[in-house]
């Protein structure tokens, strides 16, 4: 067997090991179409730059793919991005070897993402990583060249790779060169989508309506997590979505990202929040003995980014628990490590912003250090336009803008540094009372519940936000589907677990952090309940009715 044939068999069974690999991992249907979109956009890549040599942003384009999705798909995009490239560029024996390299660059960009254990990379950092990727792939196809050669030698790899140096050195340069313009935005954008696309849901039957009506009395209670009982015309509402994610929860106590999928730390904790906004401790959200909170503190281990963190300390605040013993670990002390010498928390607005909100929940201070850089960052990194992006400098959306309205509304700070991002929210309001993730774009459920938390946290009441006739209030309500969990948007169903969570906390009105929620045990002997229960047995005892238990 000659140097070229064992070196195609070698790679077609490699090549045929990885797509195999990508098919046995089961992706959901909307990443198995965002796969096919990136390997699309890098093949275009590669051949819009086609007149300069070996510049293209296939290279950064795989390696990103691979560092939010995952192996399989990271070396699915970069297999693809090759094989349909080559359509246009010229199919031959090189074709399988350059599938195979871009393949790895994309495990190479999963492999990246294991290291970094969720927390995102700097442009510096992805930069550099891409400029490595771009000499291994080179090294890669001197091995194709080396492979036609007569003599196979190490002298005559390095005389092969010699001949080709310029060429990777141009690679690599182009690939930093990308990186540094799009690197980072383009990770966040693909991790925002991922999530998005992964999460479809088939909702549970055989909610209790009993315990969602006694949920609904207690919530007049004073001292509990809400400061009122809602107005009568949003409580249906409510009661829907409390049922929706009621319904949700999976056996070991957690929420998973699909029907029968396994639970989601994240949608777990979002669903805590959104349900102890209604009153709910999710120390008492159970399902077969596990709670919500259960379910947190067995997968404790998993959190690896500020955000996990910060999300666990907003629902331990409203589960009134400690967060500094909480599954054998401080989240505290884990959270402030995440925290840079300029204040902000991983150089984000968004994960700065919900710093602040976790640290005002577990107890420290508007005057505390941490507090203080943070919202001192967070003043200093405002657009001219008076909103706030993703990161300094990045265009302003109204997510950002509200999450950052609730910190310095906690943080204690007032004056312009309140009233200019609140200016920029109220422009941003569409005609039929919703608010848009971008101005001039279409309303949304989340992007309005963020709207409805920053601004009440500003002084701005929801029902006060009156455009065209229209409130936040009436059209987060005409999103509202029949099983109680309410659309993204009118064209859109997806993530409403999520969705569902944050329509919550605005329809309840109460901006983060929550205050505890009390115990299922303790509402049982509250006097509106007891005066509850004795209004029902009279009712019965009226209708010879047997007496409830």
């Amino acid at each position: 067997m000659t140097w070229q044939l064992g070196s195609a068999v070698v790679l077609c069974v490699s090549l045929a090991g990885g797509f195999g690999w990508y098919e046995r991992s089961r992706p959901p249907a909307r990443v198995l179409a965002l796969v096919a979109a990136l390997a699309a956009l890098a093949a275009i890549g590669r051949v819009a730059f086609a007149a300069f040599p070996n510049v293209k942003p296939t290279t950064d384009i795989v390696l990103f793919s691979g560092y939010t999705l995952g192996g399989p798909a990271g070396f699915a995009v970069g297999a693809l991005a090759a094989l349909v490239s080559n359509v246009f560029l010229g199919q031959g024996p090189w074709t399988p070897w350059q599938m195979a390299a871009w393949g790895l660059v994309g495990l190479a960009g999963a492999l990246l993402g294991r290291l970094l254990r969720g927390r995102e990379p700097g442009r510096l950092l992805l930069a550099g990583v891409c400029g490595l990727a771009g000499f291994g792939f080179g090294a890669l196809m001197d091995v194709y060249q080396w492979s036609l050669a007569a003599e196979h030698t190490l002298s005559s790899y390095i005389a092969v790779s010699g001949t080709s140096l310029a060429f990777n050195v141009a690679h690599a340069v182009g690939n930093v060169v990308f990186a540094l313009l799009i690197g980072p935005a383009f990770v966040r954008a693909l991790a925002r989508y991922r999530r998005r696309f992964e999460v479809r849901w088939l909702p549970a039957l055989g909610s209790s309506g009993a315990a969602a009506l006694l949920a609904a009395v207690a919530l007049a209670a004073p001292g509990h997590a809400r400061a009122a009982a809602p107005p009568a015309d949003v409580a249906p509402a409510i009661a829907g979505g409390v049922r929706y994610l009621d319904g949700a929860q999976n056996s070991d106590g957690g929420i998973g990202t699909a029907d029968r999928q396994p639970s989601d730390q994240f949608f777990t904790g979002w669903a805590a929040l959104g349900l102890g906004a209604a009153g709910r401790n999710p120390e008492d959200v159970a399902r077969a003995g596990h709670s919500l909170v259960d379910y947190l503190r067995a997968h404790v281990r998993d959190f690896t980014a500020s955000q996990d963190y910060e999300r666990a300390l907003l629902t331990l605040r409203v589960a009134g628990l400690s967060p500094h013993r909480f599954g054998g670990r401080d989240l505290v002390t884990r959270l402030l490590r995440r925290q840079h010498r300029n204040g902000s928390f991983d150089g984000l607005t968004d994960r700065t912003a919900f710093a602040i909100l976790a640290l005002r929940g577990a107890g420290f201070s508007r005057s505390s250090g941490p507090i203080r850089s943070a919202a001192a960052w967070l003043v200093r990194t405002r657009n001219r336009d008076g909103g706030y992006g993703n990161a300094p400098s990045a265009p302003s959306d109204i997510d950002n803008t509200a999450a950052v309205l609730q910190a310095l509304g906690a943080a204690g700070r007032r004056g312009t540094a309140v009233s200019r991002p609140a200016r920029w929210l109220l422009r941003s309001q569409r005609s039929d009372g919703g608010f848009p993730l971008t101005r001039g774009g279409q309303s949304n459920s989340q992007s309005t519940s963020y709207a409805v938390l920053g601004l009440s946290a500003a002084g701005h009441p929801a029902r006060k936000l009156v455009r065209a006739g229209h409130s936040p209030i009436s059209f987060l309500k005409a999103m509202q589907a029949r099983d109680g969990s309410f659309r993204y948007n009118r064209a859109s169903a997806q993530t409403p677990v999520w969705v569902t969570a944050q329509v919550l906390l605005a329809l309840e009105g109460r901006p983060l952090p929550l205050r505890p929620a009390p115990r299922r045990k303790a509402l049982a002997s509250h006097p509106a309940v007891g005066a509850f229960r004795a209004a029902v047995a009279l009712a019965a005892q009226r209708l010879r009715l047997p007496p409830p238990l």
